[in-house]
């Protein structure tokens, strides 16, 4: 079998972690990784071990679904001790630094009242030294500005944190990625290896294009035992959808949540893949259904939901580039996309709004995105407007429509929107669920509460509508796919507040003769 030509089974699902937490945008940047490892995860595992059977039987409970709970059995305990026990040791500089983050922040908030700064830099941690510019605002408002690109090169970035976990999809929730650490398992294949390393892509090459065991387990650097166990995952023969391609016209496909499939003959663009590897679930597309090459992956923003590392590893060698917005450039709350998805060995273009990327037989323009962001200064977000095979789409993702006449601009620079995909999540979770590690002083429940990761409501996506003069909307994102748990935790039913402002919107459009559709599972448009 080691020189016998094999394909990946469809099935086969990879884990990226990082100190054994699932990989996502604030536990891969540096600067962000080690705050939520020091003020998240380290007291989420101290918290766990104080109780293990409150946390499992939190993790549970519907009406906590997405809550902070560690969902290990309590037998396992000793594990989760071990693995503490490792990060204080073993990460204890970048617990220091994320110290000497939150000092700094308390030096200028105690000392940058409007006069020169100069004096500050000899008082601030030695960590952090090298790493920052202090800055002012035109308001006097004090700041650090983090030196990204250096941070990378500095000992904070360690790619021997990060590792894979590959194994079979079971359909069955995995739990909650934001709480819960991933242990070893007997029927998973824990590789110590950086998300950029050639292995990787070679072995999930193999979805399109043969490769031998023999092969594989050099490329992996595997022992006999883990050699055994991929072996299993290996099959004869190919799994892809014999229409993954079309001859003639545009097609776009609905995957799940915010991922979108459009392609020509020539050409395919994804927006947001975060896609199923069930294949016998029967009720959507999946990675066997993607074209064999993606021109451009287009990413909206930094959310986990939306650059989802676990998909975009098992495409990257299969992608021309991926498109991601600009950041602010040293913004703690907007670690940069490009430099972290660069650091992975991913091809990576940055935009900024109304940037242009073309495609053989069209392009993608970015436009801006309001809202979603709890009202911190997070600049890394886009919509796009796609152009191909003679049409216009709008990506919205979890824009909002606070300010209508952001959407008339759009229009006067790129005309009418032949199809506008625009997210509902209106009631979003408050500030501190996604951001908490990096806020380092207190706010209220009060205020966090106000500041939501919230996109369009009714009124706000008829507004746009309004704008665009869209000729069909549709309202993706939401996060109802039940493949999707383990990232989003989201419950809704026909009484949830978000599911009513899609029904008062679908119904103004039926009103103005918009076609219109709250999409779930997968769906197909052909022109």
């Amino acid at each position: 079998m080691a020189d016998q030509p094999l394909f990946l089974r469809s099935k086969v699902i990879v884990e990226p972690l990082i100190d054994k937490f699932f990989a996502w945008p604030y536990t891969m940047a540096p600067v962000q990784s080690a705050m939520n490892l020091a003020f998240l995860q380290v007291p989420l595992l101290e918290s766990y071990l104080q109780s293990p059977q409150v946390h499992v039987a939190a993790s549970n409970n519907p009406e906590l679904r997405g809550g902070y709970f560690i969902n290990i059995p309590e037998e396992r305990a000793d594990e989760v001790r071990d693995l503490l026990a490792a990060i204080k040791r073993d990460r204890a500089h970048i617990l220091q630094f994320a110290e000497a983050v939150a000092a700094g922040q308390e030096l200028l908030r105690a000392n940058a009242t409007g006069f020169d700064l100069t004096p500050l830099y000899p008082k601030l941690p030695p960590e952090l030294g090298g790493l920052v510019e202090l800055a002012y605002d035109t308001d006097n408002h004090a700041q650090m500005r983090f030196m990204e690109p250096l941070v990378y090169k500095s000992d904070v970035y360690q790619e021997s944190r990060q590792s894979v976990q590959l194994s079979f999809e079971t359909g069955i929730e995995r739990p909650f990625v934001l709480s819960t650490p991933r242990l070893s398992s007997p029927d998973v294949i824990e590789l110590d290896i950086p998300f950029r390393h050639d292995g990787l892509e070679e072995l999930f090459k193999t979805r399109v294009r043969s490769s031998t065991l023999g092969r594989l387990r050099e490329a992996l650097g595997l022992d006999d035992a883990q050699a055994s166990r991929l072996s299993d995952m290996l099959s004869e023969q190919p799994s892809l959808a014999e229409d993954r391609h079309i001859e003639g016209g545009g097609r776009i496909r609905y995957f799940g949540h915010a991922c979108l499939v459009l392609q020509t003959p020539q050409a395919a663009v994804v927006t947001d893949p975060f896609i199923s590897a069930d294949s016998s679930a029967g009720d959507r597309y999946t990675l066997d259904d993607l074209p064999d090459f993606i021109d451009l992956v287009v990413i909206t923003h930094g959310h986990q939901d939306h650059i989802v590392l676990e998909t975009l590893l098992q495409l990257r060698g299969r992608v021309g580039a991926i498109v991601v917005p600009r950041s602010s450039r040293g913004n703690l709350a907007d670690p940069s996309m490009a430099l972290m998805l660069r650091n992975q060995g991913f091809p990576v273009i940055e935009v900024d709004d109304f940037d242009e990327v073309e495609f053989p037989g069209g392009k993608v323009t970015a436009t801006p995105f309001l809202g979603e962001h709890c009202d911190l200064d997070i600049r890394a977000k886009s919509t796009y407007w796609v152009e191909l095979a003679g049409k216009k789409v709008f990506v919205g993702a979890d824009s909002s429509g606070i300010d209508p006449m952001l959407y008339r601009y759009i229009k006067q620079h790129l005309g009418t929107a032949d199809y506008a995909f625009l997210g509902m999540e209106c009631d979003g979770a408050p500030l501190t669920w996604l951001y908490q590690a990096l806020l380092t002083i207190p706010i209220t429940k009060k205020m966090s509460k106000s500041r939501k990761l919230s996109g369009s409501n009714a009124e706000q996506a008829g507004a746009i509508m309004t704008e665009l003069e869209a000729k069909e909307a549709y309202v993706y994102a939401m996060g109802e796919e039940p493949w999707l748990g383990h990232v989003m935790a989201t419950t809704y039913t026909e009484d949830t507040y978000q599911i009513k402002q899609i029904d008062e919107f679908l119904t103004w459009c039926k009103d103005r003769n918009i076609k219109a559709g709250h999409l779930y599972g997968q769906q197909e448009w052909r022109w």
